[in-house]
């Protein structure tokens, strides 16, 4: 029997405004400790999952980054769904029921609210486990905790006898008189934990609530839709209603198992205050007692001569209560709705839309970035820097023959987007440096130069080629004056296939010589040669690449691509042949979508949507940006995240939302809206760069490498197609003009 812990995190928690509001509701706040509820909850319940079992999150899609991030700074995994919009706890339920049964028939799953403190979890997970027993016979068991007090705060259990034994009846929350007699009779509190087979829910729920389970099977995401899944719009067809109303009430399977633990529901500011440890913040008691504070940094609270009050500070509100009518919060929360509704909600300014962005894209690139590099970046005779510190100077380092080839490229594309600085002398110097310094006697490129200019290392890697390759077909497609473009492009590209074996990948020089990498580079260059009007042969090797991805690179089952490779072509060895880089599959898939359209070949497409999705999974929530690495079950390999796979992002999702359709299509424009917002976190006011972000936040200081101007400058390329293509309102007219 495997075990699957579901956290629910439903519910505004509207009692403990003005701290808890539907933007950050009570369970992600820390409450009882330095730790939220919801980590808590996690930390509780996350080992009854075993081996076999999956630790599930329910919740909001605007909890989303509250969810993920909290789950990250615990360092654990879990499967989260994803509601569109919130219909009650029967769906919530309904949709983990379905997800658990589909991975494993024979699941237990054990419901558990995210926002209730229980100190003792050896405790919590041993009843748990007994439950699950009962669970595993076909019952639906709940937790019932034996009362401390007769609170009007819960709802009340009668059970049949002691221990694990059938409900005799459920019954509201009711007055304290009332609830005296209910702990006199035997009754328990009933703490909305319940323990079932995902078998029994979904049979209860197709006897009692068949709309509800409809609903949730036709809003279930695939199998394969990652490690964070939206839950489909089909989910708000289901009927608000809850388990208790739904189900439980209706049940003969009904079980409660009765235990002696220390738990709260944290559901009103006298629960807080009894639990000793939801006071935060400075303040001062002056003839004061028994009063709760809570209060952000840089705020003080004195209180005098008062006594049992919950004083209770955010940035916009504050809340003076006395604790013994903490019950009565929501009915001020009521007055606030008609009052001053702004205050209902923590204000939160709007994310940047794309057409925003790509405004400001524009006027950072043509003010700020492409003068700069092309004045203090490159030098007078056409060589350009490798990197500048971030203060705008270069620095003596060796000169890389691909950053060369990618600087042409960037100051090529910019002229053919409209820039009116001085691209072209720029482009022709720096061809100049190019044949001068690289190109070696039989057109092949060595890799480095000294920092003085004098070669270094004679090697030809492929990767370098790629790049050259691609330089000289955007100095073409520019209208560079040059007739040697096209012959020295022809002559590189036929020295490289009379190296290589006669069909299948080429062979990269160096500890990688079976790689995806330099072939994805290889493709981009041939596929600009095609744009420039080059010979039938850059359509050849481009296709000899593209079949190479579609049956060696990209995993049949998974649809994502991997890195190396033996010499077979199958995956390499050992963790080299389980790496999965997101940006990489994102960078196939705008690839492969160009090769997809103009082939007319619907295979090819549908290959590069599914590396969008695997790209997908590896981009973070809290701040939304693609991570460096995964491996190939969907594990992190590296949170680390550099700028480029943001702009491999932004293309990416900017082309495919120009053949998608309706939903999928917005889809694709929210989700390059959101990937150009990540690669502003990257960009410099002046015109520079960080370029690696680290997990716990913040960037490495190092100086800006001028290699990701060609990611940045290809980004705001697609950008400014994609509107043209389109019209898409706002990017019409998205130029460096």
């Amino acid at each position: 029997m495997a075990l699957y812990p579901v956290i629910m995190c439903g519910g505004a928690g509207t009692r403990l405004w003005p701290a808890s509001r539907p933007s950050r509701p009570k369970q992600f706040i820390p409450l009882a400790g330095d730790r939220s509820l919801f980590q808590e909850t996690v930390t509780r319940v996350a080992s009854l999952a075993g081996d076999e079992g999956r630790l599930i999150v329910v919740g909001g899609l605007r909890h989303r980054e509250w969810i993920v991030e909290q789950l990250d700074e615990l360092q654990i995994e879990a499967q989260v769904l994803l509601e569109p919009e919130a219909r009650d706890s029967a769906a919530a339920m309904a949709a983990a029921a379905a997800w658990a049964e589909r991975r494993d028939p024979q699941a237990v799953i054990a419901f558990v609210a995210s926002d209730h403190h229980i100190p003792d979890h050896k405790a919590f997970r041993k009843a748990v486990t007994e439950a699950a027993a009962g669970a595993a016979d076909g019952r639906i068991v709940t937790l019932g905790v034996t009362p401390s007090e007769a609170s009007q705060a819960y709802g009340y259990i009668k059970p049949s006898g002691r221990g694990l034994s059938a409900v005799d009846a459920f019954v509201e929350k009711p007055d304290r008189a009332q609830a005296q007699t209910y702990i006199d009779a035997g009754y328990l509190w009933n703490s909305g934990n319940f323990i079932v087979s995902a078998a029994a829910l979904i049979e209860e729920l197709s006897a009692h609530a068949p709309a509800v389970l409809k609903a949730v099977r036709a809003a279930l995401p695939a199998e394969d839709a990652g490690r964070v899944q939206a839950l489909g719009a089909a989910f708000a067809g289901s009927p608000r209603i809850s388990i208790d109303y739904a189900v439980m009430e209706k049940t003969v399977r009904a079980s409660v198992l009765e235990v002696d633990f220390a738990w709260s529901d944290l559901g009103a500011w006298d629960a807080i205050a009894a639990s000793g440890e939801g006071g935060t913040g400075q303040h001062i008691f002056e003839d004061a007692e028994g009063c709760l504070v809570r209060a952000p940094d840089g705020v003080l609270v004195a209180a005098l001569g008062v006594r049992n009050l919950a004083i209770v500070v955010e940035d916009d509100a504050v809340l003076v209560c006395d604790l013994a009518q903490a019950q009565g919060v929501k009915k001020v929360v009521e007055r606030i709705k008609a009052v001053s509704p702004r205050h209902l909600d923590f204000a939160a300014p709007p994310a940047e839309a794309l057409a925003e962005g790509a405004a400001r894209f524009a006027d950072w690139m043509r003010l700020k970035a492409l003068p700069m590099w092309s004045s203090l970046g490159q030098s007078s005779d056409g060589a350009f820097a490798e990197v500048l510190s971030l203060e705008g100077r270069p620095m003596s380092l060796s000169r890389r023959a691909r950053v060369q080839a990618r600087q042409i490229y960037v100051y090529a594309n910019a002229g053919r987007n409209g820039w009116q600085g001085p691209w072209r002398d720029i482009v022709e110097r720096a061809l100049t440096r190019l044949y001068a310094d690289y190109l070696r006697p039989d057109g092949l490129c060595r890799t480095t130069l000294t920092a003085e200019g004098a070669p270094l290392d004679d090697t030809a890697y492929l990767y370098d080629q790629a790049f050259v390759l691609f330089a000289l077909s955007a100095a073409k497609s520019a209208g560079i004056d040059d007739p040697t473009l096209e012959s020295r492009a022809v002559t590189l590209r036929d020295a490289l296939l009379a190296g290589a074996p006669a069909s299948g990948g080429l062979i990269e020089a160096g500890d990688h010589p079976y790689q995806s990498n330099a072939h994805m580079h290889l493709l981009e260059a041939c596929l600009g040669w095609e744009a420039a009007g080059g010979d039938a042969g850059w359509t050849a090797l481009a296709d000899r690449v593209v079949d190479l991805a579609m049956t060696r690179f990209i995993d049949p089952e998974g649809g994502f691509l991997r890195e190396f490779f033996g010499p077979d072509w199958a995956p390499a060895d050992g963790e080299d042949g389980r790496l999965v880089e997101p940006g990489h599959q994102f960078e196939w898939a705008w690839l492969l979508a160009r090769v997809g359209r103009a082939r007319g070949r619907a295979d090819i497409t549908a290959a590069a949507q599914r590396l969008y999705v695997a790209g997908r999974r590896g981009v973070a929530e809290r701040p939304m940006i693609a991570m460096d690495a995964m491996n190939d079950d969907g594990t992190v390999r590296s949170r680390r995240a550099r700028l480029w796979p943001q702009t491999e992002w932004l293309k990416a999702s900017l082309i495919l939302a120009e053949s998608a359709a309706d939903g999928e299509r917005q889809r694709l424009i929210e989700d390059a809206a959101a990937a150009l917002r990540a690669l502003w976190l990257y960009l410099t006011p002046d015109g520079l760069w960080r370029d690696k972000h680290l997990p716990q936040g913040g960037f490495i200081d190092e100086p800006a490498p001028a290699s990701s101007f060609y990611h940045i400058a290809a980004a705001f390329s697609q950008l400014a197609d994609t509107g043209r293509a389109q019209g898409l309102r706002g990017l019409e007219d998205v130029a460096l003009r």
